[in-house]
C-alpha cells in the first residue's frame, strides 16, 4: 500500500500505460467504495481545459465515486470534440465501475491544444479498472506525472471522537506552477465522514495555506485543480459544525498539502534552490501576500537565487512594485539570519554571511514593511538555464 491517496479506507486505484505518452504510466484511476462526499477547487483562468468543465458541474452536488486521469495531453483547447472526450472518458469509467456518470470526476495534463488518442483513452481505462487496489496508490502518483522527476505523496493521521482516521494526497507539477486557485494536479482522499459544505469549507483552506502559495515559474495551466473524497470509512461521527473535529481535519488535511506543496516545488523545472519569502509588517494579510509574491516571481530574485547572489537590491525593487503603498524608508530585508538593509538602504554586514545564507535549505528572505502587524508567505525556487530548456523544446 502507498503512503497516499489509498492509505485511507475505502479506497482503490490503478494507474498503467495506456500509450498515451511515449512511455511510462499515463492513465490513473481512484476509486471510492461507494459514493461519497466530494470538493474541488479549479483554475481561475479564462481559458479552462474540457475536464475542469466537466468536473466543475459533476461536483455541484458535492458527491462523488471516481477520477480519471490522463497525463501525456491536457485535452485544452481542444474545442467540442475534446468536451466529447472529457465525457467520453467520464462514460467508460462509469461503465466500468458500475456507477452513474454524474459520480466521476476527469482530469487532464500534458501538451495543450492536442485531441486525445481516444482509443487508447478508452482501452487504458478498462485496463485501470480491472487493476484497482489498494496497493496501487503509487501507481497514480507515477501516471499523473510530466515532466515531474519523481512521484508526490503524503498522508496525515488524526483522531476524531476516539476513531483513528487518515488523509492521503497525491499531486503533480513541475511548471506552470503559481497560485490560482490550485496550480496543478491534486488529488486528496480521507475515511472521515463530513458534510459537503465543511469539506469544501476546509479544501479551499488548506489549499490556501499551501498549494496557493508556491511559484515554481509564475504560469498557471489551464487544468489546474485540487479534488477531495471523503469515504467515511473510519467510522468516526459525521463532522457536521464547525468545532474542535472540524479543526483537527482541516489542520491535518492542510499538513498533507503543504507536504505536496513543498514537494512541488522542490521538483519544479530545472530547480536547484528553493526559498521562503516572509512578509512582516504590512497593513493587511492581502498585502502582505500580494509583496510576497511579487518577491518570490521576480525574475531578477529567481536569477540571484540560482546564483547565490544575496542580491537585497533585487528583493527591494520587487517589494516596491508590488501594487501596495510602501516607503522604501521603512523597509528592512534579511537573508537568512542576516539582517542586510535598514531603512531601504544597506546595513554593515559581512558579504561572506549574507552569502552561505543563500546556500541553506530553504533559503531565507524575510521583508519587514514598517507599515503594519500582518504577515504573509510563499514558496519559491531558482530559475536556472535547465528551466529554458526544458520548456524552450516541450514539444519538440
Amino acid at each position: 500500500m502507498s503512503s497516499g491517496i489509498t492509505t485511507p479506507r475505502g479506497f482503490r486505484a490503478a494507474g498503467i500505460a495506456a500509450g498515451i505518452k511515449d512511455e511510462g504510466r499515463d492513465l490513473a484511476l481512484i476509486v471510492a467504495d461507494e459514493c461519497c462526499t466530494a470538493a474541488g477547487v479549479f483554475t481561475r483562468i479564462a481559458a479552462v481545459a474540457a475536464p475542469v468543465l466537466v468536473s466543475r458541474k459533476h461536483l455541484s452536488a458535492g458527491r462523488a465515486r471516481a477520477i480519471v486521469v490522463n497525463s501525456g495531453c491536457a485535452n485544452a483547447a481542444t474545442g467540442r470534440a475534446g468536451l466529447d472526450d472529457a465525457r467520453e472518458m467520464v462514460h467508460l469509467t462509469a461503465t466500468s465501475l458500475g456507477c452513474p456518470p454524474e459520480e466521476v470526476l476527469v482530469a487532464s495534463t500534458g501538451v495543450i491544444g492536442v485531441p486525445l488518442p481516444m482509443d487508447r483513452v478508452r482501452t487504458g481505462v478498462s485496463e485501470a479498472a480491472g487493476a484497482l487496489s489498494r496497493d496501487h496508490g503509487t501507481d497514480v502518483a507515477l501516471a499523473i506525472m510530466t515532466t515531474d522527476t519523481r512521484p508526490k505523496e503524503a498522508s496525515a493521521e488524526l483522531t476524531l471522537g476516539g476513531m483513528p482516521c487518515v488523509i492521503g494526497g497525491v499531486a503533480k507539477g513541475a511548471g506552470m506552477i503559481a497560485p490560482n486557485m490550485a496550480t496543478m494536479l491534486a488529488f486528496f482522499t480521507t475515511d472521515v465522514a463530513i458534510e459537503a459544505s465543511l469539506l469544501h469549507r476546509a479544501l479551499v483552506s488548506a489549499v490556501g495555506e499551501s498549494l496557493n502559495r508556491i511559484t515554481v515559474d509564475g504560469d498557471t495551466s489551464t487544468n489546474d485543480c485540487a479534488v477531495v473524497l471523503a469515504s467515511g470509512a473510519s467510522g468516526a461521527a459525521v463532522v457536521s459544525d464547525e468545532g474542535s473535529d472540524y479543526d483537527a481535519f482541516r489542520l491535518a488535511l492542510t499538513d498533507v498539502a503543504r507536504r505536496l506543496a513543498q514537494m512541488l516545488v522542490r521538483d519544479g523545472e530545472g530547480v536547484t534552490r528553493v526559498a521562503e519569502v516572509r512578509v512582516e509588517g504590512a497593513r493587511t494579510a492581502d498585502e502582505a501576500d500580494r509583496v510576497a509574491r511579487v518577491v518570490a516571481e521576480s525574475l531578477l530574485v529567481k536569477t540571484a537565487l540560482h546564483g547565490g547572489d544575496p542580491n537585497w537590491g533585487r528583493v527591494l525593487a520587487a517589494a516596491g512594485r508590488a501594487g501596495v503603498k510602501v516607503r522604501g524608508d521603512r523597509v528592512s530585508i534579511w537573508i537568512g539570519d542576516v539582517w542586510v538593509a535598514e531603512g531601504g538602504v544597506a546595513r554593515e554586514y559581512q558579504e561572506a554571511r549574507a552569502a552561505a545564507a543563500m546556500e541553506e535549505d530553504p533559503v531565507l528572505i524575510k521583508v519587514h514593511l514598517g507599515e503594519g502587524e500582518a504577515t504573509g508567505w510563499m514558496w519559491t525556487s531558482d530559475l536556472s538555464h535547465e528551466y529554458v530548456s526544458i520548456n524552450a523544446h516541450y514539444r519538440t
